[in-house]
């Protein structure tokens, strides 16, 4: 028997298109279900705040806890112009200062100031939301970056809240093929991230 290959541990994974990419995010339902009616975010989204996109469904169940913590009882998936998050990636620094990859630590936090986008990696999930040993990207976007995620690049933002629920009862009904069925089919983008990766890891906001 062939023994399933791991994925590299820095790799760029998602449901996508020749020209969109998916995008996970979770919100309060007075900002989630207007975005999901209106196809795309409210006024009432904040657009000069950090936000940040997640291209892995399963890290997205992870960190909203399949739609069951407070404030983020919505899940969208937005899907957005593949060379909108081109551009964030080209124009992105690390989340965490490294060590050989920044000259010090004054030139990284000098560089993190002035990007509109921050890269960071965290465990990819499975079924039972545990980390494997491979990362999944998330992508911090702030100021510009924000800014045209919001009203640029946005194609489309559904709820995808009623799967989260249909996933996670077939896993709490012991359905494992059924759940990974249901999951969206997320495989590797070519896009890079702007320079090697830390390995930290930590979670940021939503």
């Amino acid at each position: 028997m062939n023994t399933p290959a791991v994925p590299p541990r820095h790799q760029i994974r998602a449901l996508h298109t020749a020209t969109t990419v998916t995008v996970y995010q979770a919100y309060r339902p007075d900002i989630g279900l207007p975005a999901a009616r209106e196809g795309r975010f409210p006024a009432a989204w904040k657009r000069d705040r950090m936000t940040w996109i997640k291209p892995s469904f399963l890290w997205m169940m992870y960190r909203c806890g399949w739609g069951t913590k407070e404030g983020q009882e919505v899940v969208l998936a937005v899907e957005v112009e593949r060379a909108g998050l081109e551009w964030a990636l080209a124009n992105a620094e690390l989340s965490h200062y490294v060590r050989g990859v920044h000259p010090d630590r004054v030139s990284w936090q000098r560089a993190l100031r002035a990007a509109p986008a921050r890269v960071q990696w965290d465990p990819e999930r499975d079924l039972d939301l545990n980390p494997l040993p491979y990362r999944s990207l998330q992508l911090g976007l702030s100021g510009e970056a924000s800014r045209r995620y919001a009203d640029e690049w946005t194609v489309s933002v559904r709820d995808v809240t009623p799967l989260a629920r249909e996933v996670h009862a077939a896993v709490r009904a012991g359905e494992r093929d059924r759940a990974a069925a249901l999951l969206p089919v997320e495989t590797p983008l070519d896009l890079a991230a702007p320079r090697p990766v830390p390995d930290a890891s930590k979670v940021p906001r939503t």
